[in-house]
This record gives structure tokens, C-alpha cells and sequence, in this order.
């Protein structure tokens, strides 16, 4: 009877110490939970509290969502109030999300959106958003599009100082020139660039001058290069509106025309005195040809004159010769030595 009741107590006693330790810990991960709960709470109240007050529209799960996305709460909710205040009610908060996680820059197209939508310009979230992960800064888009930018031409980076043309007339111009642009935010995407329109614009310029008769109708008349260039359609394809193409400076350069025609001139000059001197190294061969033919025929006459004595001896005794006739003939050759001394005729000239 002793021993049941000894055991009865100790299970009531140990039946309360288990109570007691669940009881203990429970409090304890109730405790944790708080303190992670609070903490939590702590990290994104104050955002929190700024989107409410901005009536952004941000609840406290989404920015729970967005810790756990690893996105920038603080750059969202930012952009979202941004947007609110502007009275851009079009931008929810998963469409910066989901910007942000692609790459984008959010407050860049946030604040080119509200720049846009008080200068009136249409742009809407997903051509801002394209735009920006092209690669292209709309932000400075929407600000070329409201304020107008003007370009050089040619650009001074390029290293070329002037667009040099020349006119009909051989004279050569030396041309600088403003254009002043701003965007086609619709063809901002696949767009050409700067480059193309400082190119397109320089050679509209090099055809205006060189289409003109004389220099001097160009600088009489310098705004009939802009017209005739702006009127050229040279922004088509490209992400910029030309507004004004003004000619900034105009100088006379070089006569081109007469460099060419003396240096044209020098060159007809060397090629004449080429082929004459071809024509007297072809004279000077024909005449030692001739010479040579010459000579060959002086030997082949002494080879005959050497024959005339055998000939001679050879019909003396055939009894074809006699002797008078022999002296007869050398009467003839004493009378025409004679006669040739007299007229001054030199007897190898003769021969």
C-alpha cells in the first residue's frame, strides 16, 4: 500500500516537470519567432510606412517577397512613389521587379517616364523599358527629345577640323557645321547613331558645294548648302529628328583645280619628253644600223676591187686584155684621180 502510493506521487510529480518544460519551451521558440517577427517588421516599417503614405500601393507581404527575390526594396519602392506622384498609375510594382531582375535600371526609366509624361511625350513602360535594356540611356533620350542638342560636323574628336569640298571651278571650301537634333524616340531601338548623322550630313555638304558652278555662288550663298542638304531626308533610319543644319563657318581653301592641271601638265610634259626621247634613242639605232650597212657594203666593194687585179692577170692570159688597153685604163683612173683632186672631192668619200 506504501509503494503505490510512492509511485502514484512521483508520476504526478514527474507528469508536471514535463508540463512545465513544454510550457517552457514553447515560450521560448514564441519568444524567437517574435524577435525574428519584429525584426523583420523593424527592416521594412519604414519603408513600408513611406509607401503607405504615398498611397504607392506596396504591401508589407511584397516587400517580404522581394527580400526573398533579392531585390532592392528600397529602389523599388522608391521608383514606385516616384512614379505615384508623377500620376503614373501604369507601373505596377512586379513590372519593377521584373525590370530589375533582367538588368534594367529602374529609377533611370522611371524618371525618363515622368520626364516624358510632363513634357507630353508618348512613352510608355514597356518602349521605356525595351530602350533601356538596348543599351541606350533614355533617360538622356527623353532629354534630347525635350531640349534639343546640337552636333558638330565634323566631329573635332574625329581629329578632322573642317568638311573640305570642291567646287566646280577648282576652288576648294572648308566647311564647319552645327546640326541640331533630338530624339525619334521611336526609332530609338535599332536606330542609327551620332556617327551616321555627322557622316550622312558631311557628305551632303561635299555634294552641295561640288554641284555648285563657282566658289563664290557658295559663299554668297552659304544657307544653300544647309537647304539643299536638309532637304535630303539624311535623318531616315536614324534615332535623332534633324531640326536645323546651320553652316557655323565657311573659308576658301586651295585652288584644287590648278594644282591638278600642273601637276597634269608636269605629267603630260614627262611622258612627251619620254617618247622623244624614245624616238631619238630609235633614230640614233637606225643610224648605227645604217652605218653598219654601210660599212658591210664598203667591205663587200674592197672584196670586189680586190678581185679586179686577178681578174686582170686572168684575161691577159686568156688574151682577153691586151696590153694597150691596160694602159689606156690606167690613163682613165690618173685622169680621174687628177679631176677629183681638183673639185676637192676626197678620194674615200668618192669611194
Amino acid at each position: 500500500m506504501y509503494v503505490n502510493a510512492l509511485l502514484s506521487t512521483l508520476a504526478d510529480a514527474s507528469g508536471t516537470n514535463i508540463g512545465q518544460m513544454i510550457l517552457v519551451v514553447g515560450l521560448i521558440i514564441g519568444v524567437i519567432i517574435l524577435i525574428i517577427a519584429f525584426t523583420v517588421i523593424g527592416s521594412f516599417f519604414s519603408i513600408w510606412i513611406q509607401a503607405y503614405s504615398a498611397k504607392a500601393g506596396v504591401t508589407f507581404f511584397s516587400l517580404i517577397g522581394m527580400r526573398l527575390r533579392r531585390v532592392d526594396s528600397r529602389q523599388i519602392v522608391t521608383a514606385k512613389i516616384t512614379a505615384v506622384q508623377a500620376g503614373i498609375g501604369e507601373i505596377s510594382t512586379n513590372m519593377l521587379e521584373s525590370h530589375y531582375l533582367a538588368g534594367g535600371r529602374v529609377p533611370n526609366v522611371v524618371r525618363a517616364m515622368v520626364a516624358a509624361h510632363r513634357a507630353q511625350i508618348e512613352l510608355g513602360w514597356s518602349k521605356a523599358a525595351a530602350i533601356d535594356l538596348a543599351g541606350r540611356d533614355v533617360l538622356d533620350a527623353v532629354q534630347t527629345s525635350v531640349n534639343p542638342k546640337v552636333i558638330d560636323v565634323p566631329n573635332a574628336a574625329a581629329g578632322r577640323p573642317t568638311i573640305d569640298a570642291v567646287a566646280k571651278d577648282g576652288i576648294q571650301l572648308r566647311v564647319k557645321a552645327r546640326v541640331t537634333v533630338r530624339t525619334n524616340i521611336q526609332q530609338l531601338i535599332g536606330g542609327a547613331t551620332e556617327e551616321t548623322v555627322i557622316a550622312r550630313v558631311g557628305e551632303g555638304i561635299v555634294t552641295a558645294i561640288g554641284s555648285s558652278e563657282t566658289y563664290k555662288h557658295v559663299m554668297e550663298n552659304p544657307d544653300s548648302i544647309s537647304k539643299t542638304v536638309l532637304h535630303k531626308g539624311l535623318d531616315a533610319g536614324t534615332a535623332f529628328e534633324i531640326l536645323s543644319i546651320d553652316i557655323a563657318d565657311i573659308d576658301v581653301g586651295e585652288n584644287v583645280g590648278a594644282n591638278l592641271q600642273a601637276k597634269q601638265a608636269e605629267a603630260d610634259m614627262r611622258r612627251f619628253q619620254a617618247e622623244a626621247e624614245k624616238r631619238r634613242a630609235l633614230a640614233v639605232a637606225n643610224e648605227q644600223e645604217f652605218k653598219a650597212v654601210a660599212q658591210q657594203n664598203r667591205a663587200k666593194v674592197i672584196e670586189a676591187e680586190a678581185q679586179i687585179p686577178m681578174a686582170m692577170a686572168e684575161a691577159f692570159r686568156s688574151g682577153h686584155l691586151g696590153i694597150m688597153d691596160y694602159y689606156r685604163m690606167k690613163n682613165i683612173q690618173a685622169d680621174t684621180g687628177m679631176r677629183e683632186s681638183i673639185g676637192g672631192v676626197p678620194q674615200e668619200e668618192n669611194k
